[in-house]
C-alpha cells in the first residue's frame, strides 16, 4: 500500500455547517496522528473510491475513513466514523477501540508500554464533549468590539490541535477548569498578595517595565504586590512555608483583585486589555505541567533585552508585523533550608509580563488568534469564512495578502539575526481591518523563540548557563522548528481553511506560498535552505504522537518528514488538474 492521491477524487464539500460530536473529534485526530507519524512514513495509507485507508504495519489492522477533501500535504479532510476492515466487511470502530489500536501498535512499535496514554486520551476526550456541550454557535454578525472579538477568538478553540493524539488532555479537577479554562468562556479576578520587598525576586528589561503589576492594587508600605492565578493559590498556598509566611506575615493575602481578566488558548496567559500575564500552573495540561521554570523566567527577560535591536530592525523592515515583549517578571524568593531561595516556590508563584496589544496595534484593526482563524470549523467569530470575501478570487488574494505580512519576517529573522521564532497558530495574532482583511501579524511567547549560538555567542556566553542553554538550537534544529512552524503547523491549516472554502484552489494556494518564498529569496540571494525548500525537500512535522508516547520533552520532540507541495512540477500538475477553477 502506497500514500497518494486518486486520480478522480472524491467531489469535495465545503467546511462543515456543524460541529463534530466529541467521539468523531477524537477519533479524527488520533487517525490524523497515525497518518502522518505511523503509517504514513512507512507507505501503508491509500485514497480509494473516496475513502483514505490507513493500515497499522504491526498490528495488520487496515482502517478506513470517508474523505470530505483530500490534501496536497496529506492532511486530508475527513467525515464520518473511523472503520476496521472485518473479513469482506466493515465495522465502526468507537474513539475507545481506536485509542487501543494505537496503543497496542506503538507498543509493538517501540518495545515499551505507556501505561498513561489511554486516560490521556480519555482525559482529552471528556474535555472535548464537554466543550461541546457548552458551546454556544456565534452570532452571524461579529461583534463591533475589538477586544470582545479577540478575546472571542482566544477562547474559540474547542478540540484543540488536530495533529496531537491527546490535544485537550489536562490533570484538573472538572469542576476547577470549567473555572477557569478559555473554552469555557472563563473571565476572573487574580489573587492578590502583598510581599515583603525583600523576599521579591523581579528582573527587568528596562526601568519601569514591571510596574503596571504595582498599579493592580495598593499595598502596605515595605510590601509589593505579587499578583497569582487563583487556581495556582489554591495549589500553593497550605505549603508549609508559604502558610508560615502568611502568619509571620512575611505575605499578607489581599483576596480577589477588582479587574477581570480572561484566559487566552494557552490557559495560563491571561489579558484583561492592557497587558498578558502568564503564570505558572502546576497542573498538566496536554503534555506538560505548565509552570515558568526559573529559567524561562530569566529567559524571557534576557531575551526581551539582547534582542531589542534585531526586533527594532525587523520592526523597521517589516512595519505591519511585530513582536509582543516580555519586559519583566516577578515572584516571590523566600529562603529555603540553604538559605537560596525556594527554587518550586520562586517558579511556582512566578509571573511574566507580556506586552498588551496596544502599543503594537494599528489604529483600526481587530486582533484575532490565527488557530481561530484556521479552525477546521465554524465555531467561533474569526474563522476564516467570516474573513476571507466571496468567491476564489477574493480568496486568493486574501491570502496573498496575509502570506505577504507573515513569512518574510520570519525568514529574516532566521537568515539575517540567526532568531528562531516560533510561528505557530497559537503564537500568531493576525490583525484585520474592517473589510475583515489582513492589515498586521504579531508574534508572541518568547518562551518557543531560540537563538543560534553562531549569531549570538558572545550575548549567550554573558548569561549563566542554566539561562543559555535553553536560549539555544543549532542550525539545523532552528530551521526544521521554522519551516514546521511557519510552513506544516500554521500556514497549511489556515490554507486547508481556506480550500474548505473553495476546494479547487488548493494548488494555487500552495503556488502563492511558493511565490512568496520566491519573492523573498530572490531579493536576499537566495540561501541553499530557501533553495531546498523550493526544490521540494520533504517538510519536518513534529511527532507530537510519539513524543507524547515517549513522555519527550517538547524541546526534544523529533519530526517526521512529509513530501512537500511547493516543489514546481508537483504545483504546476496540481493547477493543471484543476485549470477551470477560477471560472466556477
Amino acid at each position: 500500500m502506497t500514500s497518494t492521491t486518486p486520480d478522480r477524487p472524491p467531489t469535495p464539500a465545503g467546511p462543515p455547517d456543524g460541529m463534530p460530536t466529541a467521539d468523531e473529534a477524537v477519533a479524527h485526530t488520533l487517525l490524523n496522528c497515525l497518518l502522518r507519524e505511523v503509517s504514513g512514513p512507512e507507505h501503508q495509507t491509500a485514497v480509494i473510491d473516496g475513502h483514505l485507508l490507513v493500515r497499522l504495519p504491526r498490528r495488520g489492522v487496515l482502517l478506513r475513513v470517508a474523505l470530505r477533501r483530500t490534501s496536497l500535504l496529506g492532511a486530508h479532510r475527513f467525515t464520518g466514523p473511523v472503520q476496521a476492515q472485518s473479513g469482506e466487511d466493515w465495522s465502526v470502530l468507537d474513539w475507545q477501540q481506536l485509542a487501543e489500536h494505537t496503543h497496542a501498535e506503538l507498543s509493538l512499535r517501540t518495545g515499551a508500554r505507556n501505561d498513561e496514554f489511554l486516560g490521556q486520551v480519555a482525559a482529552s476526550h471528556r474535555a472535548v464533549d464537554a466543550a461541546l456541550t457548552r458551546h454556544v454557535p456565534p452570532p452571524p454578525t461579529a461583534d463591533d468590539d475589538p477586544l470582545t472579538r479577540y478575546l472571542a477568538s482566544e477562547q474559540s478553540l474547542l478540540l484543540g490541535h488536530r495533529f496531537h493524539p491527546t490535544p485537550k488532555a489536562h490533570g484538573g479537577d472538572q469542576r476547577a477548569w470549567a473555572s477557569y479554562a478559555p473554552e469555557a468562556g472563563a473571565r476572573f479576578p487574580l489573587r492578590m498578595l502583598a510581599v515583603r520587598t525583600p523576599f521579591i525576586a523581579e528582573e527587568r528589561a528596562e526601568p519601569g517595565a514591571a510596574d503596571l503589576l504595582d498599579r493592580l492594587h495598593p499595598v502596605p508600605e515595605g510590601y509589593r504586590l505579587l499578583p497569582t492565578h487563583p487556581w495556582q493559590y489554591e495549589h500553593l498556598r497550605n505549603r508549609p512555608e508559604v502558610r508560615a509566611a502568611l502568619d509571620r506575615g512575611d505575605i499578607l493575602d489581599l483576596g480577589p483583585g477588582t479587574r477581570a481578566f480572561t484566559p487566552t488558548a494557552s490557559v495560563r496567559t491571561l489579558y484583561d486589555g492592557h497587558a498578558f500575564l502568564k503564570f505558572s500552573l502546576n497542573v498538566r495540561i496536554t503534555n506538560c505541567v505548565r509552570k515558568n521554570s526559573h529559567y524561562e523566567l530569566s529567559g524571557a527577560v534576557a531575551l526581551t533585552r539582547l534582542l531589542a535591536p534585531a526586533f527594532d530592525d525587523l520592526a523597521a523592515r517589516f512595519p505591519r508585523a511585530g513582536m509582543l515583549r516580555e519586559p519583566a517578571y516577578r515572584s516571590i524568593a523566600l529562603p529555603g533550608p540553604d538559605g537560596r531561595p525556594d527554587l518550586a516556590l520562586l517558579e511556582g508563584f512566578g509571573v511574566i509580563v507580556r506586552e498588551g496589544l496596544g502599543s503594537r496595534l494599528l489604529p483600526g484593526t481587530t486582533p484575532l488568534l490565527a488557530a481561530a482563524v484556521a479552525d477546521e470549523y465554524r465555531s467561533g467569530p474569526a474563522q476564516i469564512s467570516r474573513l476571507a470575501g466571496s468567491g476564489p478570487m477574493a480568496a486568493l488574494d486574501w491570502w496573498r495578502e496575509y502570506l505577504a505580512l507573515l513569512v518574510p519576517p520570519v525568514l529574516a529573522a532566521y537568515f539575517d539575526h540567526g532568531l528562531v521564532l516560533e510561528p505557530h497558530l497559537q503564537n500568531v495574532i493576525v490583525c484585520v481591518d474592517a473589510d475583515g482583511r489582513p492589515a498586521q501579524v504579531l508574534f508572541r511567547d518568547l518562551e518557543g523563540t531560540k537563538l543560534l549560538p553562531e549569531h549570538h555567542g558572545a550575548a549567550l556566553a554573558a548569561l549563566p548557563r542554566a539561562v543559555a542553554e535553553p536560549l539555544t538550537y543549532d542550525a539545523r534544529r532552528g530551521w526544521d522548528r521554522v519551516v514546521y512552524c511557519l510552513l506544516v503547523n500554521h500556514i497549511a491549516e489556515v490554507l486547508a481553511a481556506l480550500a474548505d472554502l473553495h476546494p479547487q484552489t488548493e494548488a494555487a494556494l500552495w503556488a502563492q506560498v511558493r511565490q512568496t518564498i520566491v519573492h523573498y529569496a530572490d531579493e536576499h540571494g537566495c540561501p541553499p535552505r530557501l533553495r531546498a525548500l523550493l526544490a521540494g525537500v520533504p517538510l519536518p512535522a513534529k511527532a507530537n504522537l510519539l513524543a507524547r508516547w515517549e513522555r519527550s520533552a517538547d524541546r526534544e520532540a523529533g519530526y517526521v518528514r512529509l513530501p512537500s507541495p511547493l516543489a514546481e512540477e508537483v504545483l504546476f500538475e496540481a493547477i493543471r488538474a484543476n485549470a477551470d477553477w477560477s471560472t466556477r
